[in-house]
């Protein structure tokens, strides 16, 4: 399935606390109905929504988008 994983891990730890999968329709229609304020300050910190869909849709992408 192509999308985007979620995972989130606490401090020192090796295995995911958290794991959440969004199928890249969601991401798609999430980034349609997102508010262009909230795009801009993701922007500001760095994160590129349109290049975060782009590469979910690619199978074999891996990665760390924030820290």
């Amino acid at each position: 399935m192509k999308g985007l994983r979620i995972r989130v891990f606490k401090d020192g730890s090796t295995q995911p606390d958290t794991t959440l999968t969004i199928p890249v329709a969601i991401l798609r229609f999430a980034k349609k109905l997102m508010p262009k304020q909230l795009a801009g300050t993701l922007q500001d910190h760095g994160i590129d929504l349109d290049q975060i869909v782009e590469l979910s849709q690619q199978e074999d992408v891996q990665g760390t988008i924030v820290e």
